[in-house]
């Protein structure tokens, strides 16, 4: 049975959801796993509290304390796509992840993650990502190769202080003419059932994105996507509010049923560059992912 060597960390919640223990908010907080898991992980001493001690069946639920348990699964699919290094220095490593590969453990991942590989191809055990795509979202990551400066780079993504630019491709209608359009969407974005999905609600934005279209065929069209927020699935989301879902997204605009990879269909979404102003050497960083998503031309 896989079974991460690094610990999965979890920040227990300030307002006391209605249970005792700790063991009661696992069950609660992940629907999808046996309770009985938790029971046997809990009982092999696989949960412990942030100074080491281990986490019992009794143990009380405390407000806003870090519980680390770790990921095991009865079988772990393999992920036939490479990884690439672009850039790595005493702070920082850029590399480009493939579709289909989880940027950190999760659901039935342990081992097949970017950040696990990277780990173990870099010798780099206190390597740690910075930001997350999608599972089924290829391109750049940004990770922290070094402790001391993580803060700082952390500080970039949560002041939005970092220039994210994706490119998509969707289908489109024979009769429209999109080329250099330009649309800013602006909506509030909240979470729905099953809790994986996200959709737009009425209230407040949350979220804003700008898209324009770059290139179109007979039917299909390449948008180039830039976030200015970071909301779970905003581009996903904004391009179905457009009209135009990312092609082969099996969650929007509607959920298809549970089904293995298709390895051939992968979603048209490239997170292509990221340009910031390094916190740590104040020099301004562009990084980029030659590769680009092409249009089926009829």
């Amino acid at each position: 049975m896989p079974i991460s060597k690094h610990a999965s960390k979890l920040s227990l919640p300030q307002t006391n959801p209605g249970v005792a223990t700790v063991l009661q908010y696992l069950i609660i907080k992940f629907p999808y796993i046996d309770a009985q898991v938790w029971h046997q992980r809990i009982n092999d001493g696989k949960v412990h509290w942030h100074d080491g001690s281990l986490i019992t069946i009794q143990s009380l639920l405390r407000p806003q304390q870090r519980v680390y348990y770790y990921r095991e699964v009865e079988s772990e699919p393999s992920i036939p796509f490479k990884e690439a290094i672009l850039f790595q220095d005493e702070h920082i490593l850029v590399a480009y992840k493939p579709h289909f590969l989880a940027v950190t453990p999760g659901g039935i991942y342990v081992h097949e993650c970017l950040q696990n590989r990277l780990r173990h191809s870099t010798g780099i055990e206190s390597l740690q990502a910075l930001h997350r795509l999608d599972r089924v979202t290829a391109g750049l990551v940004m990770f922290s190769t070094n402790p001391g400066t993580r803060h700082r780079y952390h500080h970039l993504f949560e002041s939005q202080k970092i220039h994210k630019t994706y490119q998509a491709i969707a289908c489109i209608s024979t009769d429209e003419n999109l080329i250099s359009k330009q649309w800013v969407v602006k909506n509030r974005i909240e979470h729905c059932q099953p809790r994986f999905r996200m959709r737009v609600t009425p209230g407040e934005a949350n979220s804003h994105s700008v898209i324009r279209c770059l290139q179109q065929s007979a039917g299909q069209a390449l948008f180039e996507l830039n976030p200015v927020t970071g909301k779970t699935h905003q581009l996903r989301l904004h391009m179905q509010a457009l009209g135009w879902p990312i092609l082969n997204d099996k969650y929007y605009p509607q959920l298809q049923p549970l089904s293995t990879d298709d390895f051939s269909a992968p979603l048209q979404l490239l997170a292509k560059e990221l340009h910031f102003i390094d916190p740590v050497t104040e020099q301004t960083r562009l990084f980029a992912y030659n590769g680009n998503l092409s249009l089926n031309i009829t």
